[in-house]
């Protein structure tokens, strides 16, 4: 069977294009590398926390309920998805963990290790999950101590009574250093520069509707450089609010290389650890598109989400490059509803209706 469209993605991101393909009656699937739904967000830690209440958290069609909290927690997020997947009774198959797509003359063939199916469009909003960055310092794999991501980050428990290093100036860093040292022994927060905090009244609403100002900005052809930006600042979640007041809210330059015992600084300043988290980010994971050749620095070049070099493919969710705040739970609703209109249409001009 060919499908008008196939999804890659089971996330936000692919839930929100899901919704808007419903309203053209063209058919549709969603294949999700998950054992379940959910996403990215059933990885997070346990104390992870979205910087806006639920009623500016939801995705395209249903209002996230309400939570116990102002800032609804991680497994409150992926029950939300789940429901939404049910509510809307979208199709996905799962676990189906994309691995090439490739051209065909009715479209595209997507492949997995064990399936094939064809598709005479693809949307790609596999996020970033799956593709965690680390820096290469010297020295890094003499190291003897723990070493992870903070993708794969759960709970302070495992640091308890431990020198920790923390690399990374964002909101991860800012708030996995806010609870780990709580229980550790004694943390250092290594950041590439020095923070940058926003207001403590500064939250995802008023990050969003910046966002707002800047897709409003692009669609009209203006300038946005002048435009504040916030998504890479850190938000003053409590749990930052409370590690400012402990003293422990404060950044070290990056070091120059690492031992077997720690890290070694500019002018010969060491310090022993044991255990690294590095809070260093993600990549989008597209590696399911090399196969095309349009994969370069870790983007692929697109006017608004559709890929400029493959007619019939289009990427939803990666960030900045596919749309202003379009990597955020409410964020990704107008790049989903303008990405399905455009299959719509580009289906139409293909069958000549």
């Amino acid at each position: 069977m060919t499908h008008d469209v196939i999804v890659i993605g089971g996330g936000q991101a692919a839930l929100s294009v899901a919704y808007f393909l419903r309203r053209t009656q063209r058919s549709f699937l969603l294949l999700d590398a998950e054992e379940t739904g959910g996403g990215a967000w059933q990885h997070g830690w346990d104390s992870l926390r979205l910087f806006s209440p639920a009623t500016w958290s939801s995705i395209a069609g249903w209002p996230m309920p309400n939570a116990s909290t102002t800032y609804p927690g991680r497994d409150h997020v992926v029950s939300y998805l789940r429901d939404y997947e049910k509510r809307y009774a979208l199709e996905v198959e799962r676990p189906a963990l994309v691995t090439s797509v490739t051209r065909t003359a009715r479209g595209f063939d997507v492949q997995s290790a064990d399936r094939a199916w064809s598709a005479q469009t693809v949307v790609s909003a596999t996020g970033t999950w799956r593709k965690p960055f680390v820096p290469d310092y010297p020295g890094m794999a003499s190291f003897s101590g723990r070493q992870l991501h903070s993708a794969h980050y759960r709970s302070p428990d495992a640091f308890r009574g431990q020198r920790v290093l923390i690399v990374g100036g964002g909101n991860s860093g800012a708030q996995i250093l806010a609870e780990v040292s709580l229980s550790a022994a004694q943390t250092v927060w290594v950041t590439q520069e020095e923070p940058a905090f926003l207001p403590d009244d500064v939250d995802g609403r008023v990050l969003f509707e910046r966002a707002t100002a800047r897709w409003r900005a692009l669609q009209e052809g203006r300038n946005i450089d002048g435009l504040p930006g916030g998504f890479g600042d850190i938000v003053m979640v409590p749990p930052v609010v409370d590690a400012r007041a402990r003293g422990v809210l404060r950044s070290a330059r990056p070091f120059e290389r690492m031992t077997p015992r720690g890290a070694v600084w500019a002018g010969g300043t060491e310090r022993d650890f044991d255990a690294v988290i590095w809070c260093t980010g993600f990549r989008p994971a597209l590696d399911h598109l090399a196969p095309l050749g349009i994969v370069h620095d870790a983007q692929v070049a697109v006017s608004g989400t559709r890929a400029l070099d493959v007619p019939g493919l289009w990427l939803v969710g990666y960030g900045e490059w596919t749309g202003p705040a379009s990597a955020t739970l409410i964020g990704v609703m107008r790049t989903a509803r303008s990405t399905a209109s455009e299959i719509d249409e580009f289906l139409g001009a293909e069958s000549g209706g």
